[in-house]
């Protein structure tokens, strides 16, 4: 009976096409959004990291400052190149491992349990493009696709 349900309610061939696209798109948003929120929102957020209780961690790793610029910087432009399916791999693999310090240094803390499970759902969908790579509609396959024709593969 559940694959009855299950055929059923498949979506049709050119609806699964558009998934690999939508997920790098809709997965990169909270970056690219994020990344300038870095940037527009730099003071709010230090003042968030002066509260956090691993605040002298974060100052063992650096000056909360540049942190929070490098890690806006690379919100955007690695949720920018994902979105477009370029460097699908790369991007995944330093969001999720730029995301990760922040996570524990700012989201392991008192009231912070939504945005903890937020991140770790988000940890999820990076590994997912890291191990699965662009998909459908994505620029690593056109710069794939001209390599081979360079090698003649």
């Amino acid at each position: 009976m559940m694959r009855t349900i299950e055929a059923y309610i498949a979506p049709p061939h050119s609806l699964q096409n558009w998934a690999d696209p939508l997920f790098r798109v809709l997965t990169s948003l909270i970056f690219i959004i994020g990344g300038l929120g870095h940037f527009g929102e730099h003071q709010m957020m230090l003042d968030r990291m002066s509260e956090s209780p691993w605040r002298d961690t974060i100052d063992q790793i650096g000056n909360p400052s540049w942190l929070l610029w490098l890690s806006g910087g690379i919100f955007f432009f690695f949720g920018m190149t994902l979105a477009l399916g370029w460097m699908t791999r790369l991007s995944a693999l330093l969001l999720l491992l730029t995301l990760v310090p922040i996570t524990i240094t700012i989201h392991f803390a008192p009231g912070h349990v939504g945005p903890l499970f937020k991140n770790i759902a988000i940890f999820g969908a990076l590994f997912f493009l890291y191990c699965r790579g662009p998909g459908t509609y994505a620029i690593d396959n056109r710069t794939l696709s001209l390599g081979q024709q360079l090698h003649g593969k």
